[in-house]
């Protein structure tokens, strides 16, 4: 039986942390909830939910998502499997099963959960969200031949082939890094179709215009830097 381990960055999530704790499946063999610099009550609402609670203060998508790899890397027995879930309630955390089901019947390396408009809740991704996303798809589609139709949180991956990618992005980057990354070292990979509904609270990246503009500017990065290897 494949071990996995949930990885969880979560910023001021009080409301939502022991929501998204609650519905993940019992096949989960650990969650890892990272508080990334949070001064509301997420990190004590996630320890009372069941989880492992890390602090990051360095504030960064990134730096909470590598906060709980090194965490994982110390342990004695490893995974076989990481599963990224955002901690903003807006996935479907029961749906982990099915995000982890290519990898553990099919042997992909890679698995998205895709944002298909068809299950999305009415405005749970905004305007510039949903621009973004085909964008950033349709360059790697260009440039690499790609065939990702989202940058979805929600997703799997062997930790083996986590650590082959050598993840570095700190900030806005990370999901972007991470795909790029799988194409360019041939991982198999597929995407399935996933539910998506209004956070709880306010998004830290695409309820601001900050946010907003250095997501836009992080991906695009990626992705024009790699086009040009």
């Amino acid at each position: 039986m494949s071990i996995i381990n949930i990885i969880i960055p979560a910023f001021n999530e009080a409301d939502s942390i022991a929501k998204v704790i609650g519905d993940i499946p019992e096949n989960a063999d650990e969650i890892i909830v990272i508080s990334n610099n949070s001064t509301d009550a997420t990190i004590k609402n996630a320890k009372q939910a069941g989880a492992i609670v890390l602090s990051e203060t360095q504030k960064g998508y990134g730096h909470a998502c590598l906060k709980g790899m090194d965490y994982i890397a110390k342990k004695e027995v490893k995974p076989d499997i990481i599963v990224f879930l955002d901690g903003d309630y807006s996935d479907y955390p029961e749906e982990l099963t099915k995000i982890v089901k290519p990898i553990i019947e099919d042997n992909f390396d890679f698995v998205i959960g895709a944002r298909q408009k068809s299950l999305r809740e009415e405005g749970s991704m905004t305007t510039q969200q949903v621009f973004g996303n085909w964008l950033a798809t349709r360059l790697m589609a260009l440039f690499f031949g790609s065939s990702f139709t989202d940058l979805g949180p929600f997703r799997a991956i062997t930790y083996e082939k986590l650590i082959a990618l050598n993840m570095q992005d700190k900030t806005y980057g990370w999901t972007v890094e991470m795909q790029l990354k799988a194409i360019r070292q041939n991982l198999k990979y597929i995407e399935v179709p996933v539910k998506y509904r209004q956070r709880i609270g306010v998004s830290k990246v695409s309820g601001t215009l900050k946010g907003t503009v250095m997501a836009g500017y992080k991906i695009l990065g990626w992705i024009f830097k790699y086009s040009f290897k």
